[in-house]
């Protein structure tokens, strides 16, 4: 018996997420079939981060068992052959420690939201980025949201359907920056509420807008209230970036 490591990328569009559900095409699912059609094992893939409906990943980890040994490259061919036509890539393939697991070995995750900010609506990012056809003042974003880095209470930005045990989490770095006509938020940490970066996303943008203080998104943190903070970012802007573990 083998385990192995997997990077992944996909286009979250036509999926319900990354978790295999009762109905509707998961990219867990999606890889299962794959790896079972390759290698006619039936192993459970098990993944870094569980994205929802809709969001991307430019660096999903996951892992699997296999029995058979494989060479990595013919493993990471079979793979994406199996994988066409849908939007779904394995970057890489190798072994890993048998105590490797792509969720609870995670140091931290990186997740990346992206803003259209201009009137005329997307195109080639149509599915891949938020429309907002205001110009948003991206460094006032940025000052704002410093107050959410560091351990808080994050209850007002958790989604009520949240099954953490806690709303305490640690932020380790919000970052907003412009890049051309995109801005970009991007927000590390070891784990993360169920839709805590898109409300902070949303709130964020309520300042970048001018239509909240820069202090807001402190007094939102301190209300612990879902219902002080801004709208629920939509799924499509969001990317699971990458996610870190130890050194082999």
């Amino acid at each position: 018996m083998r385990r192995w490591r997997l990077l992944i990328e996909y286009d979250g569009g036509p999926f319900v997420g990354w978790q295999r559900q009762a109905s509707g095409l998961s990219v867990q699912a999606l890889l299962e079939e794959a790896i079972a059609r390759l290698t006619g094992e039936s192993p459970t893939i098990v993944g870094g981060g569980r994205t929802d409906a809709g969001v991307h990943a430019l660096g999903q980890v996951a892992h699997l068992d296999l029995e058979r040994d494989w060479l990595p490259e013919r493993l990471l061919g079979g793979l994406n052959a199996h994988l066409r036509p849908h939007p779904v890539a394995v970057l890489e393939v190798r072994a890993a420690a048998p105590d490797f697991h792509a969720r609870f070995s995670a140091r931290r995750k990186s997740y990346l939201y992206r803003i259209l900010d201009r009137r005329a609506p997307p195109t080639l990012e149509r599915g891949r980025v938020w429309h907002v056809p205001q110009r948003l003042d991206a460094e006032r974003m940025h000052d704002a949201a410093q107050a959410l880095v560091g351990r808080h209470d994050f209850t007002s930005f958790r989604a009520s359907e949240c099954q953490a045990g806690s709303p305490v989490k640690t932020l380790d770095l919000v970052h907003v920056r412009r890049v051309g006509p995109i801005v970009e938020v991007r927000a590390v940490a070891r784990s993360f509420l169920h839709h805590q970066v898109r409300n902070l996303v949303g709130t964020l943008v309520q300042v970048g807008l001018g239509k909240r203080p820069l202090s807001w998104p402190a007094e939102v943190l301190a209300a612990r209230d879902r219902r002080a903070a801004g709208p629920t970012a939509p799924a499509c802007g969001l990317y699971l970036e990458r996610i870190d573990y130890p050194p082999d």
